[in-house]
């Protein structure tokens, strides 16, 4: 027997439109696609959050539901449709996202293009010179990758086995007692003071070129 709850459309009185509208589903796509969060992709497409949520929660339901094997809900339809686009969208802005963070990792970006002309001094002849300045490879862009792609191994929230008893066994009754407080405090410092890039951080090079050498 199916548990599945049955969305509740929204409904069509005195010729009002439907609040999911397909311009409303449009907005709210091309909000996802760019990344935004889910309250700003509600406020441009002029609904609330608590709207969009329910209605991404419906879709998820059916599309669950028809991956188990149920039967298809034609009253959730919209919903499911919704669903399924929101959710590659997301997906896109964050593979776009991703593969940002790489360029800066990998370094090779460029950002700023010189050309000048000038004589050769033997040959006479007027030659054009491009010179490119690129990015260094930046590790702190790898660094801010696996503290959030990785958090339970990398993230600062991460658990830190730490041998505090020295080259020995374990401490013994007659070592001098560790200040625990001092040693989570540089451990902190040492561990998690992570700079991320200036480029992840003003967009500047969102949009640049990589050019292979």
């Amino acid at each position: 027997m199916s548990t599945r709850r049955k969305a509740r459309r929204q409904n069509n009185r005195g010729g009002r439109p439907r609040l999911l509208s397909e311009e409303v589903e449009a907005r709210l796509v091309a909000a996802s696609r760019t990344g935004v969060a889910v309250e700003l992709a509600a406020e441009m497409a002029g609904i609330s959050r608590t709207s969009f949520l329910r209605w991404m929660a419906a879709g998820r339901a059916e599309v669950e539901a028809r991956e188990a094997g149920e039967d298809p809900d034609p009253e959730a339809e919209e919903y499911a449709a919704l669903f399924v686009k929101v959710r590659t969208a997301r997906a896109t802005a964050a593979a776009r996202a991703m593969a940002n963070i790489r360029r800066v990792a990998d370094g090779g970006i460029v950002t700023k293009v010189t050309t000048r002309k000038f004589r050769d001094s033997v040959t006479g002849e007027i030659v054009e010179e491009t010179v490119e300045d690129r990015t260094s490879p930046d590790w702190r862009a790898d660094a801010w990758y696996l503290e959030r792609q990785h958090r339970e191994q990398y993230g600062k929230d991460a658990v830190v086995a730490v041998e505090i008893t020295g080259f020995g066994g374990p401490a013994g009754d007659d070592e001098d007692p560790v200040d625990l407080s001092a040693l989570a405090e540089r451990l902190d410092k040492s561990l998690f003071a992570v700079e991320y890039p200036p480029e992840l951080e003003d967009g500047n090079v969102v949009d640049a070129e990589v050019v292979d050498p």
